[in-house]
């Protein structure tokens, strides 16, 4: 079956194509919101450290995610994405008040518990999809969803940062709110009246068992521990490339700086692409052994950037996007499909985690050791290291295809 019928066959299903109406709507204002902030700061108080913190407040509450998941699987799902958007509305009203550099501290406080409402809305989004999706859809769906995250970012900054020299930062908080609002709007018109199992339906442990029983999860099964554990090798070195691509774009390309919005771009066309073709692809080939043919494209294109002309350059930073969400999009996907109900949204939000954490410290370390370490040498390293995560990821599936195959004695 087609990429194309695929979407159509997830826009036809009341609640996949709500669903991804919402993730789009409410994407938008996000991603608005991640370029503008930085610049926001930028201009308040001439920081650069602080401008970069923006980033970095919003990501932090992922480290979180294992508690912040429990909400999902205690809480009616369909709620919770429907108040969790109007709560987050709420919060970013008040960065009207944003004028000078003794307020930036509120911007900062927004920043965070608007990243912790989004750790909490994925984790709820995520499981209701895999609880009123059919599961011959669900990869159709994350891949769509991710086509829709990429195609977000590639926009919605652009947009964001026009409203801000237009009107001010203001104007773009004010309708980062508005889209969140709309968000919960179309969540709150989802075709879905069953309420999940919560924890309160089961035998309560103390609350660090709550809180691990995503991680017991994942490492007690033979389909997401290797998945998972690939999606964090990969972003790890996704993390190198990230913070080495301006030291690319200057000391290999001889570009100016600006240049790497063009990588980017072309690097957000190849994940836009993936995520149409994720869906057909997983239903041809196993879960690994999808996940690591992406790991394989993206690290030869890290691996390209040892190298100078143009023509390699683009390509290599449309490898990078093609193949990073394939290890992402397959993981999750057996998330839904392997998790009960009931702890759906705590294994979610800890995958999340666990394959994110990784990113980010990789991106300081990859910042201390570019200005020690020639950057060729950072992205051959990578190269090499995605290139063996990917055949023992592969090896694995291989091995778990013969155990299938085998007759039982």
């Amino acid at each position: 079956m087609g990429g194309g019928s695929a979407v159509v066959r997830v826009l036809r299903d009341r609640t996949a194509g709500r669903c991804l109406a919402g993730v789009v709507v409410s994407g938008f204002g996000t991603s608005a919101m991640w370029l503008t902030a930085g610049i926001w700061v930028k201009s308040l108080t001439g920081s650069d450290s602080l401008a970069a913190l923006t980033v970095f407040a919003m990501w932090a509450p992922v480290l979180a995610g294992p508690a912040l998941g429990t909400l999902a699987d205690r809480m009616d799902r369909k709620r919770l994405l429907v108040r969790g958007n109007l709560v987050t509305a709420c919060l970013l009203v008040p960065l009207v008040l944003v004028e000078s550099g003794r307020t930036v501290w509120l911007l900062f406080a927004v920043l965070v518990l608007h990243g912790a409402s989004g750790v909490v809305l994925d984790a709820a989004e995520s499981a209701l999809v895999a609880a009123t999706v059919p599961a011959s859809l669900l990869a159709d769906f994350n891949g769509l969803r991710m086509t829709a995250n990429e195609g977000m970012k590639l926009v919605a900054p652009l947009a964001g940062a026009g409203l801000y020299v237009r009107f001010g930062g203001p104007a773009v908080a004010l309708g980062a709110a508005a889209t969140c609002a709309l968000a919960a709007l179309v969540f709150a018109r989802l075709p879905v009246r069953r309420t999940p199992a919560t924890a309160d339906s089961h035998p309560a442990g103390s609350w660090r068992d709550e809180l691990a029983a995503g991680l017991r999860r994942i490492r007690a099964s033979a389909v997401l521990r290797p998945l998972v554990t690939a999606g964090a090798v990969t972003m790890f070195l996704a993390g190198v490339n990230g913070a080495v691509t301006f030291a690319y774009v200057d000391e290999v390309l001889g570009r100016a700086p600006a240049y790497a919005g063009v990588l980017y771009a072309v690097q957000g066309a190849g994940s836009v692409t993936v995520g149409l073709l994720a869906g057909p692809l997983l239903r041809r080939l196993p879960e690994r052994l999808f996940a690591a043919g992406g790991i394989a494209v993206f690290t030869l294109g890290v691996g390209a950037r040892t190298v100078s002309p143009d023509a390699v350059a683009l390509g290599a930073s449309a490898a990078i996007g093609f193949g990073l969400p394939c290890v992402l999009i397959a993981a999750m996907t057996a998330v839904q499909r392997e998790t009960p109900d009931a702890v759906l949204g705590r294994t979610a939000a800890t995958a999340g985690s666990l394959m994110t954490a990784p990113n980010a410290v990789a991106l300081a370390l990859g910042a201390g050791l570019v200005a020690v370490v020639d950057v060729r040498v950072l992205t051959a390293a990578a190269g090499v290291a995605g290139v063996l995560a990917a055949m023992v990821l592969a090896a694995g599936a291989r091995r778990r295809r013969d155990a299938t195959a085998s007759p039982r004695a």
